[in-house]
């Protein structure tokens, strides 16, 4: 399966996309405690980002991850691991589904705050996001060829922007 290596505009056919996504991960986890949720850049409206939709999978306690990972392997995911981050069990896709990536993670762990808060602040922070999306167009000609690169070269601002949002301070008025 081709990753795309590339960013592009916000596409308003993302949420549509992770929808139905959802649907079939949402049936394959029936009887399982859970919510699903779009996180990453393609979550938020108007951020360019690569086309690719992230999903968290969020389960109450780390007893529910080993069971969600069975029920979405038999749903034909692929488990990966963690991947290098703690707490967050990685699923590539099944074929025939539109790529994504898919990870399963315990409510109000790091790895699930990680991914909420920066979805969040970026929502409710345009300009911010249209800072961060003019770094990520600065940085895309790294995707094809270094995507650790591409990784490292957003991670100082997004860690500026999770710790503004953790402590509720404006873009601007942190004494920067």
């Amino acid at each position: 399966m081709d990753v795309p290596a590339v960013v592009v505009p916000y596409d308003p056919h993302w949420p549509v996309v992770f929808a139905a996504l959802r649907a079939r991960a949402d049936g394959a986890l029936t009887g399982i405690a859970h919510v699903t949720e779009h996180v990453g850049s393609t979550a938020v409206p108007g951020l360019a980002a690569k086309p690719i939709i992230d999903i968290s999978v969020v389960v109450p306690a780390a007893a529910v991850v080993g069971p969600a990972v069975e029920a979405l392997a038999r749903a034909g995911w692929r488990p990966e691991g963690e991947l290098g981050v703690a707490g967050r069990e990685a699923l590539a896709p099944p074929p025939g589904l539109a790529y994504h990536h898919m990870y399963i993670v315990v409510a109000g762990s790091g790895a699930h705050r990680d991914h909420v808060d920066l979805r969040d602040f970026l929502r409710s922070h345009p300009g911010e996001a249209a800072r961060y999306a003019q770094l990520k167009y600065g940085l895309a000609a790294l995707l094809p060829i270094d995507r650790t690169a591409y990784a490292e070269g957003k991670a100082e601002m997004i860690g500026q922007f999770l710790r503004q949002a953790r402590a509720g301070v404006l873009p601007g008025l942190a004494g920067e």
